[in-house]
């Protein structure tokens, strides 16, 4: 008589369904079925044998149903048995011992807290897309993404041109490149600047899901140290500060804004992800080092030159020097600073926080 070949099985559960996995190649002539709660298998292929006919039976602990579904590839046979009753089973067959063809498939397996997380996620995934569906879509939604993808993509080309320029022109030129900084990118830097007053208007028009609060301060204070502090007083047009302004505020910026050109066409690139939300940690602050550097730099030749200085009546003096303002402006500046670190850090640990928990 004739030896019965068993294929190895193996096997992993959710509360609905049991999942067989058998190691069978180039599986042909597949009978599968369920009859009163037992799984029969027979099929021809190449197993732990060689090339032959294979068999199997299981009688399941608990009633499933009759319909059985399968799909072969050129390696297994994977099998899926619907519960006729949701649970979690404490072993799979109606015997006690274990088959000796029958393991754990530990690639599938999980404890039964493990598959409980993995129901309710589904379900809130299911939730999700449900409300979703009826949320009315946006006819105006392509538009809107396509204005917002060129409006990053031209900053990111405009703050690439500057980091680019001042890099090379530093290999070349040494620190030398450090005092005509000024004469070389400032009608770049100016573009990019004033162009960078739409990311204040974008979330105050709804086109962004922002407070209107970080970009404004960025904004203003970036344009005020641009426009006042360095566009208005020529001394300052040769100061190496300069150099480390334009340096540091385009180099968070070549991260930032291809970040959001991508977020666009729903795209997601891990390491521009992680750099976004990392690189502005030190070179944040010492932008606004910078700035301040530059603010204090410039007191004494608003008090010499008297631009922008107040006019006072005789009684009090000749005019108010505009340094006085820049004093209040230093304080309003680290003020500032902590304002928008502490907004960018608690984006930072929500999104890899949420990452985090999507990984388990």
């Amino acid at each position: 008589m004739m030896q019965t070949l068993r294929p190895h099985v193996y096997w992993a559960q959710r509360h609905g369904e049991i999942y067989l996995r058998v190691e069978l190649s180039d599986a042909q002539n597949l009978t599968i079925r369920v009859e009163e709660n037992t799984l029969t298998f027979k099929g021809q292929g190449h197993g732990a044998k060689g090339q032959d006919q294979y068999e199997f039976s299981l009688e399941f602990l608990k009633p499933v149903k009759p319909e059985v579904s399968h799909r072969s590839t050129q390696r297994v046979v994977n099998i899926t048995v619907k519960k006729q009753d949701h649970g979690w089973w404490h072993r799979l067959t109606m015997q006690e011992r274990k088959p000796l063809f029958l393991a754990p498939d530990f690639d599938r397996w999980l404890d039964e807290s493990d598959a409980e997380l993995e129901l309710r996620e589904k379900e809130e995934k299911l939730n999700r897309i449900s409300v979703e569906s009826r949320i009315p879509k946006d006819p105006y939604l392509g538009l809107k993404k396509g204005y917002l993808f060129m409006y990053n993509l031209v900053q990111f080309l405009g703050f690439s041109w500057i980091f680019v320029n001042m890099t090379v022109r530093l290999f070349i030129l040494g620190q030398d490149s450090f005092y005509d900084t000024f004469h070389t990118i400032a009608d770049m830097m100016y573009f990019c600047q004033i162009l960078a007053v739409l990311e204040v208007v974008n979330p105050a028009l709804g086109l962004v899901n922002s407070g209107i609060v970080p970009p404004l301060i960025q904004v203003f204070g970036r344009n005020f140290v641009l426009f006042i502090i360095l566009g208005a007083l020529e001394d300052m047009h040769n100061k190496p500060v300069v150099f480390f302004i334009f340096y540091l505020w385009s180099s968070i910026e070549i991260f930032r804004y291809p970040f959001y050109m991508l977020a666009c066409i729903d795209t997601k690139w891990a390491l521009l992800t992680w750099l976004r939300y990392t690189i502005w940690m030190p070179l944040y602050p010492l932008g606004v080092i910078s700035e301040a550097v530059a603010v204090i730099q410039a007191m004494p030749v608003f008090d010499e030159t008297k631009i922008l200085s107040v006019p006072l009546p005789a009684a009090l003096g000749t005019s108010l020097s505009f340094s006085f303002a820049l004093h209040v402006y230093l304080v309003l500046m680290f003020l500032g600073l902590f304002i928008n670190f502490r907004h960018l850090y608690k984006l930072r640990r929500r999104r890899f926080r949420t990452r985090k928990r999507k990984a388990y």
